[in-house]
C-alpha cells in the first residue's frame, strides 16, 4: 500500500471529509492512504490555532502507488451542479497578522484590513461558491504584484487567502461628518479616535455590519447614545483592548478568557467587580454583568490602541436588523451618529456579534452569529432538504442539505418588514451557497407568528408540504440534534421559557416533556395561571404578580410593591378581569413566573426589553449564596406555584431582604427541575434530560440544575453549540421535519 499525494479540489469528497486551514472557508479535501496518516493529519489540524478545521469522517482506501504525481496543488474551481461546500465563519485576526500590522518596517504597517489563511472575513464576504476571490466582495480589488506573489506561493501563509490585500491594492477607510468626507486612510482612523475622545458617537463599519461607538467611561456620551437610539435600558456591549483591560472592571475565569481570546471573539457576559467604577453606570443598569468582546479585526485593534474601552452596540434602529451598507447607514443612522468611519469593502452577508455565557467550563450561546454561523450541525442520516423558519423572537432559520443542518446567523425579532426582508435575503443566500432547494417547510405552531404566516405562504406558493411544530417539542429536539442522539431515543425535556403556543391553545412555558423527533407527551407542567391582557403582561410584570397572588389566594396588600405601584383604577379593572376571566390567557410559563416574582418583591414593575425583570432578579439573587429553596409541590402532573407565591409575599411583608427572597426563588426553580426530573424518571425509566428554553440561560439555574441532576445520575443535555432560547428552535423544527419525511409521514 502506498500513499498518493492527491490534487486537492473543492468538489471532491472520497476518503476524509471536512474543511481545512489552507483556504479554510471550504476546501474539501480527499486523502487516500494509511489510516494512521489520516489520524495524524486530523490531530495536526485540530492542534493548530485557530481551529479552522473540522473533520467529520475519515476512511482508509487502498490505492496503487502512482509515480510522477507529487506536490500540493490547488486547481481552478469548476462549477458544481450538486452537493455543497462548507463555508467558514469570519475569524478574528491572528497574532501573525497583528504583528505585521504593528511593525513599522512591514508593508502592512497600520493597515486595518490585514488577513491571511488563518484569519479574516469569510462568511460575510462570500457571494457564491466555490469560494474564490471572484465570488467574494474582494473581486473589485485587483491584487498588486506583492500580494499576488503571496497568494500564489504554497509556502506563504497567504497562499490562496481570498481576502488578501495591502495598502496599495486593498480596501480603504473614509471618515465623514455631516455626510461629507473629511479624510481617508490613516488619517481617517485618527480622526475617528479624536472624535471619540471628544465624546462623539461614531458609526463604524466592521466585518459584519455597523457598530455605534462611544467611550465606555463617558456617562454623558453613553446617555446620549441611549436617548438617540431609544434604547433606554437594555445592556450595551463594550470592546476592550485585551484581557488585562477587561480585568479592570470584571472578574474573568480561565474559561471566559479562553472564549474571549478564541477565534470567534464573541461578546462574553462577565461578572462585574463589586467596586467597579471604570464604566459608565448606563452601560448595563440593573445587572451585575457586562458584555465584553476583544478586537476581532485589524481596524478594531487599531481603535483599541488609541482608545480605552468603547461601547460597541449594533448599528441599527430599534427593532430593525443590523445595517451593513454604507448608503443605508448614512441615511438611517444620521440622527444617531455624529460621524462615520466607513470602508469600501462591501459586506454581502450582515452578521451581528455573537453573545455567549460561560457556566463552569461550558460555553452557552445566547446569540449565535459572527464567528459561529454558518457552521452546520451534523444530522443522524442524510435526508431531504428542509427549511425551518424558527419562531418570532431571536429569529434564525435552518436549512438542511444531506446530513447537515445549516443555521443562519442571528437576524432579529420577526416583528417588522425590515426583519422579514433581511430573513428573505439571508435565506436566498443560503439556498445559493449550499445548493439547497427545500422539499418541505417547517414552522412554529403559533398561528400569529409572522414567521409561521410566511412559511404557510411559501409552502403554498411552492407546493411544498408544511410541518407545524409545537414550540417546546422543537426546543427538545434542538437539544437532541445538537448532541447527535439517535432519532429513536426517547428523552425527557425540561423546557422552561416565556412563551410558546400549546396544543390546547394555552401559553406554555413550564413543560416537562417525554419524546423524540417522532412526537412528545406532556408529562408535567406548571399549573395554569391567568395572564390578564395577554402579551400586555409581558411588558408589565406587575400584572403577572397580581395574577399569581390572586391565584394563590393572597390579598392585594398595598405594602406589596406590585400593588403599591399600580393605580387603584387599574387594580379594579385587573381584579374584574381575573374574576370573570375576560381578556385572560391561561399560561404555564416559568418565564412569566420569574416576572411575577420580580414584581412581587419590588425588583421591576415594567419591562423595557425582553426578560429585563428576570435578568435583574438574577442579579439581586447573586448577592446571596446560602438561601434555601421553598418546598416544591407537584400533584397530578402539575407544578404548583401557589405555595412559592404565598411564601414570597409572607416573607417580604415580614421584612426579609429582597436578595434572600430572590435567591430562594432561584433555588426553588432548580429544586423544581430536579424533583420533576426524578419523578419523570421514576414513571418512565428515562434518565436523559435535555434542558432548553430561555430560562435555561439563567446562569444560576443552569449551573445548579446541571450539577444536581448529574449528581443524581442523569445524563444532562445542555445546549452548548446552539442557543437554548428561540434562536435555536429552527434546528429542532428541521430535525422533526426531516424525520417525518424519512418515515413517510407527509
Amino acid at each position: 500500500m502506498g500513499f498518493r499525494p492527491h490534487v486537492y479540489t473543492r468538489a471532491t469528497r472520497l476518503g476524509l471529509t471536512g474543511f481545512v486551514g489552507n483556504d479554510s472557508a471550504g476546501v474539501f479535501i480527499e486523502l487516500q492512504g494509511e489510516i494512521d496518516r489520516i489520524v495524524a493529519f486530523e490531530s495536526e489540524l485540530q492542534s493548530q490555532p485557530p481551529p479552522l478545521a473540522q473533520i467529520e469522517t475519515y476512511s482508509s482506501i487502498e490505492v496503487d502507488f502512482v509515480q510522477g504525481d507529487s506536490g500540493f496543488l490547488i486547481l481552478e474551481s469548476e462549477t458544481v451542479a450538486a452537493g455543497h461546500t462548507s463555508i467558514s465563519p469570519d475569524i478574528a485576526t491572528c497574532d501573525a497578522c497583528l504583528a505585521e500590522m504593528l511593525d513599522p518596517a512591514d508593508r502592512r504597517y497600520r493597515y486595518p484590513f490585514v488577513n491571511c489563511t488563518n484569519c479574516g472575513p469569510r462568511f460575510t464576504i462570500i457571494r457564491g461558491t466555490p469560494y474564490d476571490r471572484p465570488q467574494t466582495t474582494m473581486a473589485t480589488f485587483t491584487m498588486c504584484a506583492a500580494c499576488q506573489s503571496e497568494y500564489d506561493s504554497p509556502s506563504n501563509r497567504r497562499f490562496h487567502a481570498q481576502p488578501n490585500a495591502c495598502p496599495v491594492c486593498g480596501p480603504r477607510l473614509t471618515y465623514l461628518e455631516e455626510g461629507t468626507e473629511v479624510c481617508s486612510d490613516g488619517t481617517a482612523l485618527q480622526a475617528a479616535c479624536d472624535a471619540l475622545a471628544q465624546g462623539k458617537i461614531i458609526a463604524i463599519k466592521g466585518i459584519g455590519g455597523f457598530h455605534l461607538a462611544v467611550r465606555a467611561n463617558d456617562e454623558v456620551a453613553v446617555t446620549r447614545l441611549r436617548e438617540r437610539k431609544h434604547r433606554w435600558a437594555k445592556p450595551l456591549a463594550i470592546m476592550v483592548r485585551d484581557i488585562a483591560s477587561a480585568c479592570m472592571f470584571a472578574s474573568i475565569s480561565v474559561d471566559e478568557a479562553r472564549v474571549l481570546e478564541g477565534h470567534a471573539r464573541p461578546i462574553v457576559l462577565l461578572r462585574r467587580s463589586r467596586d467597579e467604577t471604570t464604566l459608565a453606570a448606563q452601560i448595563a443598569p440593573g445587572t451585575n454583568e457586562v458584555g465584553v468582546m476583544l478586537p476581532y479585526s485589524g481596524l478594531h485593534a487599531l481603535l483599541m490602541q488609541a482608545s480605552g474601552p468603547l461601547v460597541m452596540t449594533s448599528g441599527n434602529l430599534s427593532n430593525e436588523p443590523i445595517l451593513w451598507r454604507n448608503e443605508d447607514a448614512l441615511d438611517k443612522l444620521k440622527g444617531i451618529a455624529d460621524a462615520f468611519l466607513l470602508h469600501d469593502r462591501d459586506i454581502h452577508v450582515p452578521c451581528d456579534d455573537s453573545v455567549v455565557r460561560i457556566c463552569g467550563a461550558d460555553e452557552l450561546p445566547i446569540r449565535r452569529s459572527r464567528g459561529y454561523a454558518p457552521l452546520p450541525v451534523r444530522l443522524w442520516h442524510p435526508g431531504p432538504s428542509v427549511l425551518a423558519v424558527g419562531a418570532e423572537l431571536k429569529s434564525t432559520f435552518c436549512l438542511t442539505q444531506q446530513n447537515h443542518a445549516f443555521l443562519s446567523q442571528h437576524i432579529g425579532d420577526m416583528e417588522s418588514y425590515e426583519t422579514l426582508t433581511a430573513f428573505e435575503r439571508a435565506l436566498a443566500h443560503f439556498q445559493g451557497i449550499f445548493r439547497a432547494t427545500p422539499d418541505v417547510v417547517a414552522c412554529d405552531l403559533h398561528p400569529g407568528y409572522l414567521s409561521s404566516r410566511w412559511a404557510r405562504e411559501y409552502a403554498a406558493t411552492h407546493s411544498l408540504p408544511l410541518v407545524e411544530v409545537q414550540h417546546h417539542h422543537a426546543h427538545l429536539c434542538s437539544a437532541m440534534a445538537e448532541h447527535g442522539l439517535d432519532p429513536d431515543t426517547p428523552i425527557l425535556g425540561i423546557i422552561f421559557d416565556g412563551t410558546g403556543y400549546g396544543t390546547d391553545g394555552a401559553i406554555w412555558g413550564g413543560e416537562i416533556l417525554l419524546g423524540n423527533y417522532d412526537g412528545f407527551e406532556r408529562v408535567m407542567h406548571l399549573r395554569y395561571t391567568p395572564m390578564p391582557g395577554g402579551d400586555a403582561s409581558i411588558r408589565h410584570p406587575y400584572r403577572m404578580a397580581l395574577a399569581h397572588l390572586w391565584a394563590a389566594g393572597v390579598p392585594w396588600d398595598h405594602q406589596l410593591p406590585c400593588v403599591a405601584n399600580v393605580p387603584d383604577s387599574e387594580l379594579t379593572i385587573l381584579a374584574r378581569q381575573l374574576q370573570t376571566n375576560f381578556g385572560c390567557s391561561p399560561t404555564s410559563s416559568i418565564g412569566r413566573l420569574f416576572d411575577a416574582a420580580a414584581a412581587l418583591i419590588g425588583v421591576r414593575q415594567t419591562a423595557q426589553y425582553e426578560a429585563q425583570a428576570a435578568i435583574e432578579l438574577e442579579a439581586i439573587s447573586a448577592t446571596v449564596s446560602t438561601a434555601m429553596p421553598y418546598p416544591v409541590e407537584i400533584c397530578d402532573g402539575k407544578i404548583d406555584a401557589r405555595p412559592i407565591i404565598r411564601a414570597l409575599a409572607e416573607e417580604l411583608l415580614s421584612g426579609v431582604p429582597r436578595g434572600i427572597l430572590a435567591s430562594r426563588f432561584h433555588r426553588t426553580i432548580v429544586e423544581t427541575i430536579v424533583v420533576a426530573a426524578a419523578q419523570a424518571r421514576e414513571a418512565t425509566g428515562i434518565g436523559i434530560v435535555a434542558l432548553s428554553g430561555g430560562v435555561m440561560q439563567n446562569a444560576t439555574v443552569a449551573t445548579l440544575a446541571c450539577i444536581q441532576l448529574r449528581t443524581r445520575g442523569f445524563r444532562v443535555l445542555q445546549q452548548q453549540s446552539v442557543p437554548a432560547n428561540d434562536g435555536g428552535i429552527a434546528l429542532g423544527q428541521a430535525a422533526i421535519a426531516v424525520r417525518k419525511m424519512q418515515r413517510g409521514g407527509l
